[in-house]
């Protein structure tokens, strides 16, 4: 084990890996990227809710659209027929008579299936142009969410690579601080926003920023150097430097 007075320096040491190890880990969480990405997924997914509603419904005008063909061509072959037949001239006159007015009356019916056949292919064409219109913007809020995958991706591993860099020697400066200061700096740390330990400098506690008075000063240059401090304002362990000030 090392010397008191070195290894609350070598808390300090710990503190430092800690805090850029914690700046690293938020840095992590709040990349623009995560942000950018939840966004864009979102739409997509709204996109996808409105393509299953646009396809649905592009495949009922198109099962219309089959239906109106085929009224369409039932009446054409009936007209075709009645028209054979006609020009056969096989039958009586009245039967040729009421088949000339099938004819009129199929005539004006195919003309009305065909307007309806017009109006639903229109409608038809219509919701294609939606489903093609949504597909195409999938496909563009796809690829920028691809490519932000890519930046976070990125973005991780420079941060990962940091923190590994970082957090490697942690453990043997750990060893040099002891378990038991340690474990008081963690449950601190804990408690204290991520910072366990401060550095006296120039008399004011660099965790909590505040100047020491007169009476904490005098305790502290009558403490022993082996004495775990804290401060009187955040309770931080307080360790004393060459800069304090004492």
């Amino acid at each position: 084990m090392i010397a008191e007075p070195n290894r609350q320096l070598r808390l300090l040491d710990l503190q430092a890996i800690d805090t850029r190890l914690d700046q690293l880990s938020h840095a992590r969480r709040t990349l623009p990227q995560l942000a950018a990405l939840a966004d864009l997924e979102g739409k997509a997914r709204l996109i996808d809710d409105q393509l299953v509603r646009s396809r649905t419904e592009l495949d009922d005008v198109q099962r219309e659209v089959r239906k109106a063909d085929s009224d369409v061509q039932l009446v054409r072959d009936r007209a075709a027929r009645d028209q054979a037949r006609l020009d056969a001239g096989t039958g009586s006159a009245k039967d040729l008579q009421a088949i000339q007015h099938e004819l009129t009356s199929l005539a004006r019916r195919q003309s009305e299936l065909e307007d309806v056949e017009l109006e639903v292919m229109e409608r038809a064409e219509a919701a294609e142009s939606d489903v093609n219109e949504l597909e195409r913007g999938r496909g563009e809020l796809t690829a920028r969410i691809a490519a932000l995958e890519v930046e976070r991706d990125q973005a991780f591993a420079r941060l990962d690579a940091e923190a590994a860099a970082i957090g490697g020697p942690r453990p043997h400066v750990a060893a040099d601080v002891g378990e038991d200061l340690v474990a008081l700096y963690e449950k601190i740390r804990a408690n204290s926003g991520g910072t366990g330990a401060a550095a006296l400098t120039q008399r004011r506690c660099t965790g909590c920023q505040l100047e020491l008075n007169a009476t904490d000063i005098q305790s502290i240059r009558a403490a022993a150097a082996d004495e775990v401090l804290r401060c009187e304002e955040c309770r931080r362990i307080l360790v004393r430097t060459p800069e304090s000030g004492l």
